[in-house]
């Protein structure tokens, strides 16, 4: 209560304070507030060991509690890059506890996720706010009297009147070496029944990106072991690689079997889940644990039965993860799988909080909301370590319209997209990349010369053959060139075809592209291309393993090479011919 002359303070403690005690703390608040203060005793049994004074909006906390969580905060703010047990020790000896006022306010209203707050003018846009009985939010709306706030956690606990109080700091993410092979939640704590996971660090999940200057060009190959992406739309360490297309045509199992091929390959790989259900998670960890993984991923899920508060920062704690091993050196994939059910979560967050819609009822900041979480995906200067992050974020879209709001904005953050055509996934054809509109911007930079060499005109041949397709289907008439054409055509259409969970290494990708080349499938029916393809594979294997080996290691691909390859593969051809492939 504040009045012209005075202020009334309320003193909660167990037991009533002597005439002395009272008045040395009356005197205290008086030289604090620049005003006589009045305090009016009340009993309160939970403030142990000390006292709280309430003025307002503030809170004093004497208690044995406070005092422990001073402590608390002093020790979390320590850094160090050795070891911290020398500033842990000055910490405790230098430490005196304080009389802080700590802001507090109280609910409003509550509900759908969203609590409006009184009380607290400091606040500031994102930062963590605790509310009484352990659950957080964060400061998403600023109004004058109130702020909005999202809230993570049991909602339910939260009530018109609950005690809020500030802590000053931003939303934040415990990481460690002890994440790799677990499940967590958008929050960090582990949600595979694996026991907690030690805290080495707490980072923000909001994070700056790396600068222009700490950044190097991207021109290491990321391989995927998927023929069609590494042939012709190579992705490197430090890229950021759209998977767009329709629901159900095979995008999350690009990212999965992307994941499968960094088996050897020092790569720490970040599955992040945004809406999808638990029983779909679920089927994933299986794989990824079956293929062994594991040892390598860590999962991130903000399942459907999620709030959208925690679907909304799944991603951003998925990159702070991937950050924290992309500042120490290490090479990072990070899948986010989608982005389009993370722009809807913010988007019924946005309407909860009252803000204008815009375009498809989307808020007018949802570019910023996925720039400034992809453009944290790079590859850092030798200076900053050399470690890389590189994303695969996932759109899905509507009747193939890559015209709609949220993936013409990801189009344009991203080096490329690789788009899947519903028509070729049900016609067969898996993966179904859409040549004609896939691309990626980063291009040759990302292969080895010996890829390069390989693929030579790939791309061309098949936006021909498709080409040719669409004008010949009417026709029955047709010229012994043009067949030859389409022949050659349909017989790089099915090398490309390949199957789930089985990724290619790159010498065996070099041996299909080369014989592909040289016309070998099309002394096969159309039918027997893929099992040619695999026959091929397995006798190099067994027969050619110095061979295949010399393509693994980046041996150049001249004239000499690429005609062992050919005579092998032709004399493989014969056996084939001759045995059916048995």
């Amino acid at each position: 209560m504040n009045t012209d002359a005075r202020l009334t303070a309320k003193l909660l403690s167990a037991c009533p304070p002597d005439s002395a005690q009272k008045e040395k703390l009356e005197d205290v608040l008086s030289k604090k507030y620049g005003k006589a203060v009045e305090l009016v005793w009340q009993e309160d049994r939970t403030a142990q060991g000390g006292f709280r004074i309430e003025l307002g909006s503030e809170v004093i906390d004497w208690t044995a509690e406070g005092r422990l969580e001073q402590l608390k905060e002093r020790l979390t703010g320590l850094k160090s890059e050795g070891s911290v047990i020398p500033l842990i020790r000055d910490a405790v000896k230098s430490w005196v506890p304080e009389v802080c006022a700590r802001e507090v306010g109280s609910v409003l209203t509550v509900a759908d996720g969203i609590a409006y707050v009184e009380g607290l003018e400091g606040a500031t846009y994102g930062e963590i706010l605790l509310f009484e009985g352990g659950i957080r939010g964060m400061v998403q709306e600023l109004r004058s009297g109130r702020i909005g706030c999202i809230l993570f956690g049991r909602v339910e606990e939260v009530s018109e009147g609950t005690a809020v109080y500030r802590t000053g700091k931003t939303a934040g993410i415990g990481v460690s070496d002890g994440m790799i092979g677990r499940v967590v939640d958008a929050l960090g704590a582990p949600i595979d029944g694996g026991g907690d996971i030690p805290v080495d660090e707490y980072r923000m999940i909001e994070s700056p990106a790396p600068g222009i200057i700490d950044r190097q060009p991207v021109n290491t190959p990321m391989q995927t072991g998927i023929l069609s992406i590494d042939s012709m739309f190579p992705i490197g360490r430090g890229q950021r690689e759209l998977i767009i297309g329709d629901r159900q045509t095979g995008k999350t199992a690009i990212a999965i079997d992307t994941i499968l091929n960094q088996k050897g390959k020092n790569m720490i790989c970040i599955y992040v889940a945004i809406g999808q259900k638990a029983s779909s998670v679920a089927q994933i960890a299986e794989l990824l644990r079956k293929h062994d993984a594991m040892r390598y991923t860590i999962v991130v899920c903000a399942g459907a039965g999620e709030s959208a508060s925690m679907q909304y920062i799944a991603p951003y704690a998925g990159a702070a993860i991937g950050e924290y091993f992309m500042n120490r050196g290490k090479d990072v994939l990070i899948v986010y799988d989608d982005l389009s059910k993370h722009a809807i979560a913010y988007r019924a967050l946005s309407l909860l909080l009252g803000r204008s819609p815009g375009r498809e009822a989307y808020p007018g900041d949802v570019f910023y909301l996925h720039s400034r979480l992809l453009e944290r995906a790079a590859r850092l200067s030798d200076e900053r370590g050399g470690g890389s992050m590189t994303a695969l974020p996932i759109v899905e879209t509507q009747a193939g319209d890559v015209s709609a709001y949220i993936p013409t904005n990801i189009i344009s953050i991203t080096d490329g997209q690789i788009f899947l055509e519903s028509s070729l996934f049900f016609s067969g054809h898996r993966p179904a990349v859409n040549v004609g509109l896939s691309v990626s911007r980063v291009g040759g930079a990302a292969q080895t010369k010996a890829m390069k060499k390989a693929v030579g005109t790939l791309r061309l041949d098949l936006a021909q053959y498709r080409e040719m397709e669409v004008f010949t289907q009417f026709s029955s008439d047709l010229d012994e060139e043009t067949k030859s054409q389409l022949a050659y055509g349909q017989s790089l259409m099915y090398i490309l075809r390949q199957g789930r969970s089985a990724p290619l290494s790159q010498g065996q990708q070099i041996v299909t592209l080369v014989t592909a080349m040289a016309h070998l499938y099309q002394q096969v029916p159309v039918a027997q291309v893929c099992a040619l393809r695999d026959f091929l594979l397995g006798e190099f294997a067994a027969q050619r393993q110095s061979l295949m080996l010399q393509l693994e290691q980046g041996a150049a691909l001249d004239d000499e090479l690429r005609g062992q390859i050919n005579d092998f593969a032709r004399t493989a051809l014969e056996k084939f011919k001759r045995t059916g492939g048995r």
